[in-house]
């Protein structure tokens, strides 16, 4: 695929960009000064710009597109859902065939316990959700007053409102503050906060006793939910000890809170099951999923109630809440097709036992880097903590910027990672291969050498 434009077209694009267009998470005036890269393709576990460059997505979009690019047949799909019936909503008692067939679908491939699918337009909009239902359905079972919901800090729900407060990245508090009965305890991120000596386990069971604290701080009485995504994603694929789940879920059952599993990045396959409720052994009472639900084809989210919360809801009257996109059509179509096809291709199985252990592998072999303090991941995502010490795990100066200039690096390379914090961070598509895998790391070693001279 040669996608590549005439070079007076992209800077009349940048210009037009830079005149019209502010950026989701952007310094626009950092843009400003350097141009946009405006991306024109897509093939596979590839991305194309408008110079003609070709970049291994080691990011499937933002997390998301877990069938790799240029599927035809989901686009047939669309334009033949467009025809039948492009849009209609969901309120005042009517519903559509594809979104009838996407909730049947999503119910057969969640864990056990879940009773019901709400739609919703993106994970932002599916913890806007959770908010409402955790304070509605306490209310419904006559108690309101257990309404606080406890998050961690580093964590991230989305960039709404209410999803914004319930993450706990304090660079978008302080733009806006955050709604109240929301409160944050310490993340589960052993290589950053466990004390001298700490081992993992004892580590894990000090971060999930932050919870049972804060609820007794608090009052149980007053707390209806923990929310928390198995893996911290945009925090820097934090994965946490091995007992944590275990014992997260003890304390909540103890003191009666609902559980917010946040799978927006996780569902659908990236940890090597359909969910990673699955994976970790995890019963949610809602588990919000967006991204890789449509591979981002087409914006859809949603959340998967347990049948404990579903029957309260149904039986409480209306629930005042939704979405004029909820169970879009077309998009619940798209959704449906992307399922099909990873469940034709078995992807998921690929990802468990072949591709995501060879990923992991590939990666390991990357700790002795001279700037690798810690490699961590599962499955098809993955981490690189980037230190200027690794016997102290002493990090540089924030104004050195290592994790940019890695990224930067391997942009320039042809390879798409993000940088989070002093984190190198990855999900490339399920569809990707092996070999594909081995041009990933050859790529992100290069760069790591590269950024490894520049601050000698």
């Amino acid at each position: 695929m040669n996608s590549m434009i005439p070079e007076q077209n992209t800077a009349n694009l940048q210009s037009l960009d830079r005149e019209n267009y502010l950026h989701p998470f952007t310094d626009s005036k950092a843009l400003h000064a350097k141009g946009t890269r405006v991306v024109t393709g897509g093939e596979g576990v590839y991305i194309y710009d408008s110079e003609g460059n070709r970049i291994l997505d080691g990011m499937a979009g933002l997390w998301c597109v877990n069938i790799g690019y240029g599927r035809d047949e989901l686009a047939d799909v669309a334009y033949e859902q467009m025809k039948q019936l492009a849009y209609y909503n969901s309120f005042f008692g009517t519903a559509n065939v594809p979104a009838i067939e996407l909730a049947a679908k999503i119910k057969q491939l969640a864990p056990a316990n879940i009773g019901h699918v709400f739609f919703t337009g993106s994970g932002s909009e599916s913890n806007d959700t959770n908010l409402r239902m955790v304070r509605h359905y306490w209310t419904q079972k006559g108690q309101p007053e257990k309404r606080i919901v406890i998050s961690r800090n580093n964590a991230y729900h989305g960039s709404t409102m209410a999803g914004m407060s319930l993450g706990g990245m304090e660079f978008m508090h302080k733009q806006g503050g955050i709604i109240d009965g929301i409160e944050h305890i310490m993340q589960p991120h052993w290589y950053k906060e466990s004390t001298a000596g700490e081992s993992v386990e004892d580590f894990g069971l000090r971060a999930a006793k932050a919870l049972e604290d804060k609820i007794l701080e608090l009052g149980a009485e007053n707390v209806g939910a923990f929310i928390g995504e198995p893996i911290q994603g945009a925090g820097g694929v934090i994965v946490p000890p091995a007992n944590y789940w275990p014992e997260i879920q003890r304390i909540c059952k103890k003191y009666d809170l609902l559980i917010i599993l946040d799978e927006v990045i996780t569902g659908f396959g990236r940890t090597g099951n359909w969910f990673a409720a699955q994976t970790f052994d995890i019963e949610a009472d809602m588990i919000p999923f967006a991204k890789g639900l449509s591979s981002g084809y087409l914006p859809i989210g949603g959340v998967a109630v347990s049948k404990r919360v579903a029957d309260v809801l149904i039986e409480g009257g209306e629930f005042a809440h939704g979405y004029t996109y909820s169970g879009h059509p077309v998009a619940a179509a798209v959704a449906k097709a992307n399922i099909d096809i990873i469940e034709r291709e078995g992807m998921v199985d690929q990802v468990r036992d072949e591709t995501g252990p060879y990923l992991q592998a590939k990666l390991a072999e990357l700790a002795d880097h001279p700037l690798v303090g810690q490699v961590r991941g599962m499955a098809m995502v993955g981490a690189l903590e980037l230190v200027q010490d690794k016997a102290s795990r002493t990090p540089f100066d924030k104004d050195v910027e290592i994790a940019a200039k890695a990224r930067d690096n391997a942009i320039a390379s042809g390879l798409m990672v993000r940088a989070v914090g002093d984190c190198l961070i990855m999900s490339p598509p399920l569809c990707i291969t092996k070999a594909e895998i081995d041009e990933l790391i050859t790529l992100l070693s290069q760069a790591l050498d590269k950024a490894y001279a520049e601050v000698q």
